[in-house]
């Protein structure tokens, strides 16, 4: 497939509450995070791991459109929400969300952008917390970069005795490939968004350039 909506979830998750793991296991127990501590969810080492970082080939283009984690919502909880953070995107050394002088912070924290949504806390006030952040404009991945999304832990984690002290961190994107790159960049360069309605848009504007030449 050329073009494909991919997900991917992570957790602190691993057996015996120690080191990474690439596939998961109803006996997993979370891994401590000290606070303040920033790792990437794909190879920090911690948790649910994939085996390399992610990069896009001269071929491939990625979009990032959605990015949501756990939410802090404050020691006083004492809820399994209690221990959340930050999301960050990183493309190759260049942190994507900073303060408004341009320092570095640790991204969009969970309670702006919570996973799972609908998630139920209990400060300020017993709720439902709902998002209050989109990712918009999407994040653009261009071939040959590397990309990958950091968590910040901002509350204190819980020892590894029950999967209540987890942590997790949700990301949506869509990778185009081979011909549908080309016309990902293509639609960069126009200054049209990148997204499946409009890569479909400009292939049926070339078939019918094409098929106009023809009869002509």
């Amino acid at each position: 497939m050329a073009m494909r909506s991919q997900i991917y979830e992570w957790s602190n998750l691993a057996p015996l509450g120690a080191g990474a793991t690439l596939q998961r296991r109803s006996t997993d127990l979370p891994v401590n995070i000290v606070t303040g501590t920033q790792l990437s969810i794909f190879t920090g080492g911690v948790g649910y791991n994939t085996t390399k970082p992610s990069e896009t080939t001269a071929t491939q283009f990625v979009v990032i459109e959605d990015i949501a984690c756990t939410p802090d919502t404050g020691a006083a909880a004492k809820t399994a929400n209690e221990n959340g953070g930050a999301v960050q995107v990183r493309i190759n050394t260049t942190e994507y969300f900073q303060n408004p002088d341009v320092t570095a912070m640790a991204g969009v924290t969970g309670l702006a952008s919570p996973y799972p949504r609908g998630l139920a806390v209990t400060t300020p006030v017993a709720s439902n917390l709902l998002k209050s952040f989109d990712l918009y404009p999407d994040v653009y991945v261009l071939p040959g970069q590397v990309w990958d999304i950091l968590y910040t832990q901002q509350g204190a984690t819980l020892s590894a005795s029950s999967t209540a002290c987890g942590v997790a961190v949700f990301v949506k994107y869509t990778l185009y490939d081979g011909p549908d790159a080309l016309i990902a960049n293509k639609l960069l360069e126009l200054g049209i968004t990148v997204n499946p309605a409009n890569v479909d848009w400009y292939k049926r504007t070339l078939i019918e350039q094409q098929m106009g030449g023809g009869m002509a």
